[in-house]
This record gives C-alpha cells, sequence and structure tokens, in this order.
C-alpha cells in the first residue's frame, strides 16, 4: 500500500479533536496531505497539530456559524466533514431545541462547509469530499430520532452534490460507520445508560468499529483509489445492516 497518496495536497477536516475526526486527520497527514484541523474545541486542535508538527495547522470552528465556516474553509484538494452531535430520544421525548441543534450541526454544518469549498475546487477543477454519515441515516433506531433524520439528510445531500458538481471535476461521497469505539459511545454509555456489551453483540462481528477503520475507508474514497466513486455511501459496520 502506497504511504504518500496526499502528498502535496491540502485538507480540510472538521471534528478533528477527537474520535473519529482526528484518526483522519492523522491518517492524512501520515499520508503526506498539509491538514487544517478544525473543531469547536481549539484547545485540543492545537495540541494535536503541534503533536504532528509540519504541515499540520489548527484552527477553531463552529460548523453552525457559516460567517466563521466562509472565512476558513478555502478550496482545499479534500474536505471531510465528521463535525457531528447526537441524541438520545424518541421523536416525542425530544425537545424542539435539541432536534434543532442536532441537525445545526450534522445537516447545516455539513452543508456549509460542502457550499464554500466548492466554488474554490469547481474554479481549480478538482476536489474530493467525504461526509461522515451513519448507519443511522440507512436505517432506524431506537431513541435516535433527530439523529436518524439529520444523518439522513447527510446522505441526501452527498448524492445532491455529486450530481451537481461531477462535471467540476468534484466528487462527493459519504461513509456510513456503525458503533465505533468513540468519545461518543462512551458518552452514550455514561449518559443514557446504553449497555457497552450490548452495544458489541448488536453487530455481527461481536465488536466495536475503530476510528482508524473509518478513516482507512476515508482515505479511500478521498483519494485517486476511488477515483471512479461519486454519490456513494460506504457502509462500515461490522454486519450490522445485513444482517
Amino acid at each position: 500500500m502506497t504511504h504518500d497518496r496526499f502528498t502535496g495536497r491540502s485538507a480540510f477536516v472538521t471534528g478533528a479533536g477527537s474520535g473519529i475526526g482526528e484518526a483522519v486527520a492523522r491518517a492524512l497527514h501520515a499520508e503526506g496531505a498539509d491538514v487544517v484541523l478544525a473543531d469547536l474545541s481549539a484547545d485540543r486542535v492545537r495540541a494535536l497539530a503541534d503533536e504532528l508538527g509540519d504541515r499540520a495547522g489548527a484552527q477553531q470552528l463552529d460548523v453552525r456559524d457559516e460567517a466563521a465556516v466562509r472565512a476558513v474553509v478555502g478550496a482545499p484538494d479534500v474536505l471531510v466533514n465528521v463535525a457531528g452531535i447526537g441524541s438520545t430520544t424518541s421523536a416525542p421525548d425530544t425537545p424542539l431545541e435539541v432536534w434543532e441543534d442536532v441537525f445545526a450541526v450534522n445537516a447545516r454544518g455539513t452543508f456549509l462547509c460542502c457550499k464554500h469549498a466548492i466554488g474554490g475546487m469547481a474554479a481549480r477543477g478538482s476536489g474530493t469530499i467525504v461526509n461522515i454519515a451513519s448507519i443511522a441515516g440507512m436505517v432506524g433506531l431506537r431513541n435516535r430520532a433527530a439523529y436518524c433524520a439529520s444523518k439522513g439528510a447527510v446522505i441526501a445531500l452527498t448524492r445532491a452534490l455529486a450530481v451537481d458538481h461531477v462535471a467540476d471535476g468534484i466528487r462527493v461521497n459519504a461513509v456510513c460507520p456503525g458503533t465505533v469505539d468513540s468519545p461518543w459511545v462512551q458518552r452514550l454509555v455514561h449518559d443514557a445508560g446504553e449497555s457497552l456489551d450490548a452495544l458489541r453483540a448488536r453487530q455481527p462481528m461481536g465488536r466495536l468499529g475503530t476510528p482508524e477503520e473509518v478513516a482507512g475507508a476515508v482515505l479511500y474514497l478521498a483519494s485517486d483509489d476511488g477515483a471512479f466513486i461519486t454519490g456513494s455511501s460506504l457502509v462500515i459496520d461490522g454486519g450490522l445492516t445485513a444482517a
């Protein structure tokens, strides 16, 4: 396997302060990309950028804020939208403000980053975008009403962008993870009383995924290895949606 697929290319990764976003940023950097790590937590991405050293920069970013996104996203060769939040209630138990906040981060944030990166990509005639969706956007999960709906929106947006901008030389794809061993899952276990054993057991493989496994899929879609792929949603879920 080549280890320099992104040498000479720039990448912008949201949600890069932890979990899947951090793994994606590390993997892109390891394969030669100049990476901007963006996150709501400035401290986390600054620490990671300092650790990575050359070719890594940090940017505090609230993806819900269009002016902030417009100011920093630029026209990277690779845009990876990872920033997201969850919900743990059915529709009747979901306050409107929770619904709106989940959509503001997961759907609007992804839309805004794509919106403001695509112009520069199109002018250059090339670019790849990978949006982190979820199997929750493909199947119903109990007590995840807002989260399922928002990730379904990300999948639909991915398809629409792919069709709109294929002639501009831009490829747009999504990755749909199942349950990944990440800070989000740890919060789920702690705050919502979910059982880690039960989360493992619902995967036919009997284990959780890792952020690094998701990052590997992102790099495949973003690199020239995935040159004939656009508008697709790559499922990485240990067989959960196949069962």
